[in-house]
């Protein structure tokens, strides 16, 4: 039953706090992917939902950044490059982290862990950090077009897109004192280049050496990172409310958000990253432009324009999303974050589309699940194939899974998705962290 399996993964992937994305190329904690895993997680164990979230909040710097990996002291600092000694970062708590943040989309998930199992005192617990977080970003990353902007393509989530190829041309190369550790776990034709590697390190390293402070070479507002940001302003004003506290401040910050995206980054039916550099938009067919979507204010036209590029240009209806659109020249259905589907940005326009499009969206949650039937719990799928690439028993993959079952429900679900829906009230929950898999 791939939704017992889909447990598994999680309980084998648990460190005892948080969730590793997998346990052999990835064995740290990872920002977001806490963030889509606790999601999950809510839908058989709560409190190890909870867990995942408060145990990388306590890694949170003193300015409020979440960084996007949490370093476990217990795995060898030769398995995971760049590590603890590259970063050179700590947190107030003492833990090794990096340096540099992910989309924000930790409130959405804080949120949604909140309504699969009510928890008031959570959410009391974990409000001021993500206020923090949303203030860090403000602060430290608002151009004077109210945008919110990333330094390092590791920052986008979408980490080796063929949209960040232009703004990377510009970082020198010849980088040296990195090792690839990837490469013994995933073929490279599934993996970036070295070239792109050594502009990876140069970036870290520089932005590192300024204490963290100023951006280098890279400099970019996203389309996906604003539409998190935005997300997480409504995901706190209902925070806010069970909280005590004024929603309103959370909601005008959202409208602000989506409207200055709405200036400064639609173009043509799709959303675009701009290089702040030199203000000019990086136009490109990467799936993170269609994730907008997520934002209730969204105008209908522009809604309907970024709905009708999804169907011409990302093969909307016939699966998963593919990360990059297959009409464009840069599309590879196998290379990281060049092609493949990746369940989690799936999901995020999937949610975009649930109460715009349920035919869609029904099309979205019916490919994810047919993609882990078929292959696994992959880090990333084929688009058309189904075949997966990538690491293994993916956490976020099997996170994901377990929640569209959960919330499309039985009525209207598509063949692949209603068959594994009724599977789902056979695990029921456990409430306790350490709690077995059902059997």
């Amino acid at each position: 039953m791939i939704l017992r399996d889909a447990v598994r993964v999680l309980v084998d992937n648990w460190d005892g706090s948080y969730t590793v994305p997998s346990r052999r190329l990835y064995p740290h904690q990872w920002s977001w992917d806490s963030a889509f895993v606790a999601i999950g997680n809510a839908r058989w164990s709560p409190r190890r939902a909870r867990s995942e979230l408060l145990s990388l909040f306590g890694a949170q710097w003193r300015d409020g950044r979440v960084p996007h990996i949490v370093f476990n002291p217990k795995v060898p600092e030769g398995a995971y490059f760049p590590g603890p000694e590259f970063w050179q970062a700590r947190s107030p708590s003492g833990s090794a982290t990096s340096g540099i943040v992910q989309p924000p989309v930790h409130a959405l998930a804080a949120w949604k862990v909140h309504q699969a199992d009510p928890d008031p005192a959570f959410l009391r617990r974990i409000y001021p950090r993500l206020v923090a977080q949303q203030e860090f970003l403000r602060t430290a990353r608002r151009s004077p077009e109210g945008l919110i902007s990333i330094v390092h393509p590791w920052e986008s989530g979408m980490d080796n897109s063929p949209a960040w190829d232009r703004p990377l041309s510009a970082v020198p190369t010849g980088a040296t004192g990195f090792v690839r550790r990837d490469l013994g776990h995933v073929a490279a034709a599934e993996r970036p280049t070295d070239r792109d590697y050594e502009r990876y390190t140069a970036l870290a390293r520089a932005y590192r050496d300024s204490g963290y402070r100023a951006p280098g070479a890279f400099h970019v507002e996203d389309p996906l990172f604003n539409a998190a940001y935005g997300v997480a302003e409504l995901a706190l004003a209902e925070i806010a409310a069970v909280c005590g506290h004024d929603p309103e401040p959370h909601r005008a910050e959202a409208a602000a958000i989506t409207a200055a995206m709405i200036e400064h980054l639609y173009d043509d039916g799709l959303f675009q990253p701009r290089d702040v550099r030199t203000g000019c938009l990086i136009r490109s067919a990467s799936a993170a432009g269609l994730t907008p979507l997520l934002l209730p204010g969204l105008p209908r036209e522009i809604a309907n324009a970024l709905i009708g590029t999804g169907l011409d240009r990302f093969a909307l209806k016939d699966g998963v999303l593919p990360s990059f659109s297959p009409t464009a020249p840069e599309f590879d259905a196998a290379r990281y974050w060049r092609g493949p589907s990746w369940l989690n940005v799936t999901w995020l326009v999937w949610q975009g589309l649930r109460d715009r499009r349920a035919d869609l969206a029904a099309a979205l949650a019916d490919g994810m699940i047919t993609a882990a039937s078929r292959s696994g719990f992959r880090e990333y799928f084929d688009p058309f194939t189904f075949e997966g690439h990538g690491s293994r028993d993916f956490s976020w993959s099997a996170a994901l899974v377990l929640d569209v079952v959960a919330e499309h429900g039985l009525h209207g679900m598509p063949p692949a998705a209603r068959e594994v829906s009724q599977q789902l009230g056979g695990l029921g929950k456990a409430d306790d962290v350490g709690d077995h898999v059902p059997a």
